[in-house]
């Protein structure tokens, strides 16, 4: 029974109606990784877009490529070029873009049933994702910004303080400011308890003459690909 059930539609022979039955299930599990991805998430409405329309796109070409291995090369090089034309993703985006291409593949050679149980059993593995809360290495990973008189020596003058409520704390940008007479020290420091934010703070501005720090998260996603 289950080996007639994932059994594929069609068998070499391309027919119209195996193509449309194709398409629809295709359609149909693009809207479910949409759904899956957006899952307590925010998504652009392009991105999902592309989610519900890539499955069906992949298995048209699949099929006109079917059998045809100069084409199939063809076909892979221009898939390779949007990668390139694409800003870059998060983690999360990258796998769905892979699940609705392989979503695509699996339909376009007839397995529609086993597509459809792949993207059910990988949906759900990303939204019990969304219920488990992992504390991430990073978390704790900050942008330090202290602005400085140009009389203070900013080489060693923090280092105290930075070790102890630091792990790690390195000097990433100095520029001068406000025509020379200051300066603005750009470090990348992971905190070791994020309690303890404010009074580091607190004993940074006695050292820098009360002037401006700003603890920020880091504008660089590093969960990006």
């Amino acid at each position: 029974m289950l080996e007639t059930l994932f059994s594929p539609i069609f068998s070499g022979t391309f027919t119209i109606s195996a193509y449309l039955i194709c398409t629809l299930v295709s359609l149909a599990l693009g809207a479910v990784i949409a759904w899956a991805t957006g899952f307590r998430s925010r998504q652009t409405k392009s991105f999902m877009l592309s989610l519900l329309l890539l499955p069906p796109i992949v298995q048209t070409v699949i099929m006109l490529v079917n059998g045809s291995v100069g084409t199939a090369v063809a076909v892979m090089g221009a898939f390779s070029l949007v990668r390139f034309r694409s800003a870059p993703g998060s983690a999360k985006e990258i796998v769905a873009i892979f699940l609705a291409m392989a979503a695509g593949l699996a339909t376009a050679v007839g397995y529609v049933a086993l597509a459809a149980l792949f993207v059910i059993i990988i949906c759900a593995v990303i939204i019990l994702s969304n219920f488990v809360n992992i504390k991430e290495k990073d978390d704790l990973t900050r942008e330090l910004r202290i602005t400085i008189p140009e009389s203070l020596n900013y080489a060693h003058e923090f280092d105290d303080l930075f070790a102890q409520y630091t792990k790690s704390a390195k000097l990433q940008n100095v520029k001068t400011t406000n025509m020379g007479s200051l300066y603005k020290l750009i470090y990348r420091v992971e905190i070791k308890q994020e309690d303890d934010i404010q009074k580091f703070i607190d004993e940074l501005r006695c050292r820098n003459g009360n002037l401006e720090i700003a603890v920020l998260i880091p504008a660089l996603d590093e969960r990006a690909l």
